[in-house]
């Protein structure tokens, strides 16, 4: 439902009604900018607000709002700013009127991220600390071949060349030996 008619009686851009109310204070262009988006208004309004007639009063605070400060105000992308000062002003009724819906903050989602960082960090340090003592776990050959392929980022054909052991071995000594780390890992937590 539209609460003013879109009818735009000036051939005049944004931009230009925005530099005829600096210069000459002109209430008229303030009307056409405001017709122009009264359909935003009053959709933004009724979005916060949920109810028409607090949403049509709104749409009219807003109106004599504009008259004072599109003077004030350096706009460059009327639209833009309009929609912003049409959330505020709603936000602010909301919370005068202490209808603003109520929610729980996650205390993870408040924490500093400096916080949730180094936090981060020192867990991974505690789980690189805890692989490293599983590698020295595994038997030789199987810790050479763990620490080449993942470690040392080799393939399988320049382990063989290093360790002298067949392909099909090395390949069994990494795939063992992967599967015994994550044993260790998880019994140990």
């Amino acid at each position: 439902m539209a609460l003013l008619k879109n009818i735009s009686a000036s051939p005049l851009t944004d931009t230009e009604l925005l530099d005829s109310i600096r210069q000459e204070g002109s209430q008229e262009a303030v009307a056409e900018l405001f017709l122009r988006y009264s359909d935003l208004v009053y959709g933004t309004c009724l979005k916060f607000l949920e109810d028409q007639e607090l949403a049509k009063d709104a749409v009219m605070d807003i109106y004599q709002e504009l008259l004072t400060k599109l003077k004030a105000h350096e706009v460059e992308n009327f639209k833009g700013w309009l929609y912003v000062l049409t959330r505020n002003h709603c936000l602010m009724k909301l919370r005068k009127n202490k209808q603003m819906p109520v929610r729980s903050l996650d205390t993870a989602v408040v924490q500093s991220e400096d916080f949730l960082h180094l936090e981060k960090v020192l867990e991974k340090e505690a789980q690189l600390s805890q692989l490293n003592k599983c590698i020295e776990q595994l038997h030789d050959e199987q810790k050479r071949s763990v620490q080449l392929f993942y470690l040392e980022n080799k393939c399988y054909n320049e382990i063989v060349e290093i360790t002298g052991l067949e392909w099909n071995r090395v390949r069994s000594l990494i795939q063992n030996g992967r599967r015994n780390l994550k044993i260790c890992m998880e019994k140990d937590g």
